[in-house]
């Protein structure tokens, strides 16, 4: 099943024109169709039930836009005895049964928040521009949005991630990841205590999925020698397949913890995986091209303020093995002057540049004398 749809997946490529494509960079996350008609029917059916919970009750007390809005005409009318009885303190436990009534069918993993009904509500009645001038010192109605958040939202994702979430789906963690940035970056919540038990059990997931999902078998360069054999397209779909999950886990830099992000995604995932492939990989566009993404995978503001021209320490073996490409290269190639100034050398460079390495390209520039190829170190 696995193999027809990558068949499927590879043959709509062709036909629209994406060529630049690894076995093992897709999802295989799919249903059959009849899982899917069957979670659709459970889903309808628990849906349909919902829909009896407030079939009883009068749409001045189970609508959210009107239960606010007869708060906000108790606090126009009578502002003092609208804040002496704590009523945005109150909010957020009286509207979380009808918010949670509407969250049955949300999936954080797929649909943002700022387009829900209740959401809407809750913003509009928290907007400063429609408070009541005789707002008080200490009214507390921009807190309701935040609150709501932190006591309704954040438990239902951490659910999510922990259940449902799977790191190596890009589209999932994508969505995932602007999902925290709009609550985030909005101030919606800001980063404590409140957010604690979602981040680390984001960091948990992630490394449950380093240690259980990743697996790159190491087979005898012969049998793997020819590229259409099945050991040699098993042990390329591995590696592309952590490559994207290296990818997925340094999507969380600027919301997870940087160190702890650096942990997952060098340390444990391609020192301890990808690098062990590529170094057994035989030198030459291949084994650049691996390079190439692993870099491409890495945040730009991990290497703006390194100073002394040297690396991250995660990334020693990496930018080592970046030379010891160039160097070997010099040995397979008759024409040293050719080699020195092949675009595989320069492109070698650049990846070193970018990481950070100075020390390691302005020491090799200065060995073979390569003066035309200072200006990639600023000099």
């Amino acid at each position: 099943m696995c193999e027809h749809r990558r068949t499927c997946r590879r043959q709509a490529r062709e036909q629209s024109g994406g060529g630049d494509h690894h076995e093992g960079l897709s999802s295989d996350e799919e249903l059959t169709p009849t899982e899917v008609d069957e979670f659709q029917k459970s889903k309808n059916n628990v849906l349909e039930d919902s829909r009896k919970i407030f079939e009883d009750v009068h749409a001045d007390f189970c609508d959210i836009r009107k239960i606010l809005l007869k708060f906000q005409e108790w606090k126009e009318k009578f502002p003092d005895s609208y804040c002496d009885a704590y009523i945005s303190f109150c909010l957020p436990k009286l509207l979380n049964p009808l918010i949670r009534v509407q969250l049955i069918s949300w999936n954080p993993l797929e649909v943002g928040l700022e387009e829900m009904p209740w959401f809407r509500a809750i913003e509009e009645f928290s907007d400063a521009e429609n408070v009541s001038e005789s707002k008080r010192d200490d009214d507390h109605d921009q807190e309701v949005l935040p609150r709501v958040i932190e006591k309704t939202i954040l438990p239902k994702i951490t659910v999510f991630v922990k259940s449902v979430w799977d790191p190596l789906s890009t589209s999932q963690t994508r969505n995932l990841v602007q999902l925290c940035n709009n609550i985030f970056g909005r101030q919606i919540l800001s980063k404590n205590d409140s957010n604690r038990d979602l981040m680390n059990t984001v960091v948990l997931r992630m490394k449950k999925s380093v240690e259980e999902d990743v697996f790159i078998p190491l087979y005898p360069k012969c049998t793997v020698e020819d590229k259409s054999s099945l050991r040699s397209k098993f042990q390329e779909r591995r590696f592309w397949s952590a490559v994207k999950l290296l990818s997925n886990v340094v999507l969380w830099d600027g919301i997870v913890q940087e160190d702890k992000v650096r942990d997952l995604g060098l340390s444990k995932l391609l020192n301890r995986y990808l690098l062990l492939n590529i170094l057994n990989t035989p030198l030459g566009p291949d084994n650049i091209e691996k390079c190439n993404k692993v870099v491409a995978c890495l945040p730009e503001r991990w290497f703006q303020d390194l100073k002394g021209g040297s690396t991250l320490p995660e990334l020693l073996n990496f930018s080592q093995h970046l030379l010891q490409c160039v160097h070997n290269s010099a040995a397979i190639i008759s024409f040293f002057f050719k080699f020195l100034n092949s675009d595989e050398t320069k492109e070698v460079l650049l990846l070193l540049v970018k990481i950070g390495a100075l020390h390691i390209v302005e020491d090799f520039i200065e060995e073979h004398k390569l003066e035309h190829l200072k200006p990639m170190i600023g000099k």
